[in-house]
């Protein structure tokens, strides 16, 4: 998992830098609109929009493009969109397993650019239920190392059902909890006065594929391909990547 994790930490910190970051910013809206479409537009009341919120807070994303989002998605401002949550699944190159959530207001469009985006790139789609098995969803929350230490963060979030508290990077903690813990788990360390950069449910996967650079390489390039749709929401994938080849690969 490590390389996994430390590779998406990588590409998250490139993309709020980059020229996609316009890209991130639709992406992180989109998110906002929806959760207050399904769970109302009260942060307070709708755990899923407030962390969408902070989310997009933390990506720099203006207050006024958060709060018409959040207007929308609540239905207290027109001009909302037919939002669909579509899940794709697919092999990338090396028996790579990958995971694609789309958020489209054109179903066959997105199934069409994630199609594109697999098999240019060595991979394939797959059956539905194929891949999916091997993927848990998990509270995940990022915590920066700055301030605190691994064993505060550990005694902060024990109790409220976090699994575990993982050495991300240089920079990071990533603590694991069930999904339905996520909310307990983040309330925990603002209450022990510890930071969080962001706390979002996502999958993770239960059995991983060693890499070596070659497939690194090609998964790599399959993963920015598909990443580089406007439908696409979140990727996941169950590799590991070696530090010394995610270094010679940077």
């Amino acid at each position: 998992m490590s390389g996994h994790s430390k590779w998406a930490t990588t590409k998250h910190k490139k993309a709020a830098l980059d020229a996609k970051r316009g890209k991130l910013f639709a992406k992180l809206i989109k998110n906002i609109e929806v959760a207050a479409r399904t769970g109302g537009g009260d942060p307070e009341a709708n755990p899923t929009l407030y962390d969408a919120i902070y989310k997009a807070k933390k990506n720099s994303v203006p207050n006024d493009n958060i709060e018409r989002a959040r207007k929308r998605g609540a239905g207290e401002e027109a001009g909302g969109a037919d939002w669909q949550n579509i899940t794709y699944e697919g092999y990338a190159p090396g028996g790579v397993a990958v995971l694609i959530e789309c958020l489209t207001d054109n179903r066959n469009r997105a199934a069409s650019e994630v199609r594109v985006a697999l098999t240019r790139n060595g991979g394939s789609l797959a059956d539905p239920g194929s891949v999916s098995y091997m993927f848990n969803r998990k509270g995940v929350v990022i915590v920066p190392k700055a301030g605190t230490s691994e064993d505060d963060v550990m005694l902060a979030v024990l109790e409220a059902g976090a699994e575990e508290v993982n050495d991300l990077d240089e920079e990071n903690f990533e603590v694991v909890s069930e999904a339905g813990d996520l909310v307990a788990v983040r309330t925990a360390l603002v209450d022990a006065g510890i930071d969080y950069e962001s706390a979002e449910s996502k999958f993770l996967p239960s059995v991983t594929v060693p890499l070596e650079e070659d497939n690194a390489k090609k998964v790599f390039r399959l993963l920015d391909a598909l990443e580089d749709s406007d439908d696409v929401q979140d990727v996941y994938a169950n590799f590991d990547v070696p530090d010394e080849v995610l270094a010679a690969l940077d």
